[in-house]
């Protein structure tokens, strides 16, 4: 089906029973022909592309919010996602998808339910298809790389070294398409020879894909060369899938205009856009870009909101501030190390203070509810002397190298007391850990239990430091004195952990005569 002559190749809506017809908005200045409800489109749209370390969930809103139709998720290994479990995150209002070392490799969340297709860079059908249908209820489509020309993708036969072996290729597609209910795409580059581009990307039809976006480029050229239209447009004349259109940033995408003007060169269905949303994702505003200042503090406040961290924030604000680097804002900006300094390069403090404390607030609310539903616990009952409060530790709420038992050890000192001592155990039933900690013969504890170590003694730490109504390092609060002292000549021990003048920590522990000793 051709729509205004720019073959969208949408379903034909008399193919399609009356009740599952929808109206679609007008996209480029015409309308589209009818499309199931439910399933994602790829025919006239605008899409951000895939990029690493800029394609996460603040980017992509507020590329949505612009005017995206559709944003891709940067590129995550199938080996990294097959080891995630799924949480959800009821502070954030998000979905996670939490590696083993607790970090998060995923984040999505209602808003982009719809429009947010799963890349993936993979080399085997099985791997792909297990990490699909882990992801498939959150997202609109899967997309497989096959168009990153980095050693990171293709030492492991990912991104264009898939473009050398077209059977695996067919064999990860085809089993993709059959094993998920979701769309399924590819991203290419274009091969030394057009009858070869021509005839890899006739096979990839075949395998029942629902578009395949091209890069018109080969995999040794960079952006600084031209990207091929002729190509894309010959590859789009050839095939009766949607052909979407990627890598005409800076050279023909300088504007909204642009957009449909690379459109048109190429003869495609859709635009796939990357550094030139990177620099200002208003560019899908058919009004016109804004202001860098305006566009950079809307992408900073999705940061915060969704608590991305603070050198992925970083580097997608570098990116867009450009050439301005060198100014007062832009050297503030390199100089930064957390969220916090973030906001203060861009006037935003009292947002981000804002922000924590709700989301304190928040996650103190459902701590306690958990609390609520697990007092039964029989190894609980133990604690009657003991103050307890439902806490745990958020390393990125505190500066790097200072944690809470750092500030709680300083006071003690100060208070010429006792150092503080730490009995750690581990449940058996399920290998979480608990500790308490004993400062002035009064014992504090968290009632939250944890898989490391570290969280727990760090979390007990803060419940003793609340307790006693002392600052516990957090950014919000300020400038840190231990933080000065340290800079001054204390050596610092990375990821958090304790200088080396403090005693062996097995000195200092004691056994639970009910629990596993740790």
């Amino acid at each position: 089906v051709t729509c205004c002559r720019r073959k969208c190749r949408a379903v034909p809506c008399r193919a399609l029973p009356r009740s599952e017809r929808v109206s679609t908005a007008q996209v480029f200045g015409c309308k589209m022909v009818n499309q199931v409800i439910g399933r994602l489109c790829y025919g006239n749209k605008m899409i951000l592309a895939p990029m690493v370390r800029v394609g996460t969930l603040p980017m992509r809103l507020l590329a949505l919010d612009y005017g995206a139709d559709i944003v891709y998720c940067e590129e995550l290994i199938d080996l990294k996602m097959m080891q995630c479990r799924r949480v959800v995150n009821e502070a954030l209002d998000t979905i996670d998808y939490v590696a083993t070392d607790d970090r998060v490799v995923f984040r999505t969340c209602e808003r982009e339910k719809n429009h947010v297709v799963f890349q993936m860079g993979t080399a085997d059908a099985q791997r792909a298809l297990t990490v699909a249908q882990l992801v498939e209820n959150d997202v609109a489509g899967i997309d497989v790389n096959m168009g990153c020309p980095k050693e990171y993708s293709t030492k492991g036969g990912m991104g264009v070294a898939l473009l050398t072996n077209p059977d695996k290729i067919e064999a990860i597609l085809s089993t993709l398409v059959k094993g998920i209910s979701k769309p399924v795409t590819c991203k290419i580059r274009i091969l030394p020879s057009l009858e070869d581009t021509i005839n890899l990307v006739k096979r990839i039809e075949r395998t029942g894909v629902a578009a395949v976006a091209v890069h018109g480029r080969r995999k040794e050229e960079r952006p600084q060369h031209p990207v091929h239209c002729d190509v894309i447009k010959a590859v789009s004349e050839a095939v009766s899938i949607p052909v979407i259109a990627n890598g005409g940033s800076q050279e023909i995408i300088k504007d909204f205009a642009g957009i449909e003007e690379f459109r048109w060169a190429t003869n495609a269905s859709s635009v796939m856009i990357a550094r030139a949303a990177m620099w200002n994702p208003s560019i899908f505003r058919k009004e016109g870009l804004l202001p860098a200042e305006k566009v950079l503090k809307e992408y900073l406040t999705y940061a915060i909101r969704y608590d991305s961290h603070y050198s992925n924030t970083k580097y997608c604000l570098c990116q867009m501030l450009r050439d301005k680097l060198e100014s007062a804002q832009g050297k503030k900006l390199h100089a930064a190390q957390s969220n916090v300094e973030l906001c203060e390069a861009f006037e935003m403090i009292d947002f981000y203070k804002e922000v924590m404390a709700d989301l304190e607030t928040k996650r103190d609310q459902l701590k306690s509810r958990d609390q609520g539903e697990s007092e039964q616990n029989p190894e609980d009952t133990e604690y009657t002397d003991t103050i307890q409060m439902a806490v745990r530790f958020n390393k990125r709420e505190y500066p790097p190298q200072i944690t809470p038992k750092m500030i709680l050890l300083e006071w003690c000192r100060k208070q010429k007391l006792p150092q503080p001592v730490y009995e750690t155990v581990q449940r058996p039933s399920d290998r979480l850990f608990n500790s308490v900690v004993t400062v002035a013969d009064q014992k504090y504890r968290s009632s939250c239990w944890d898989k490391t170590k570290k969280v727990v003694e760090q979390s007990t730490a803060i419940v003793c430091l609340r307790s006693l109504r002392v600052a516990e390092g957090k950014l919000c609060e300020g400038e840190n004195p231990l933080k000065n002292k340290r800079k001054r000549g204390e050596a610092a021990v990375p990821n958090g952990t304790e200088t080396t003048d403090a005693p062996c920590p097995d000195t200092n522990k004691r056994s639970s005569p009910s629990l596993k000793k740790v």
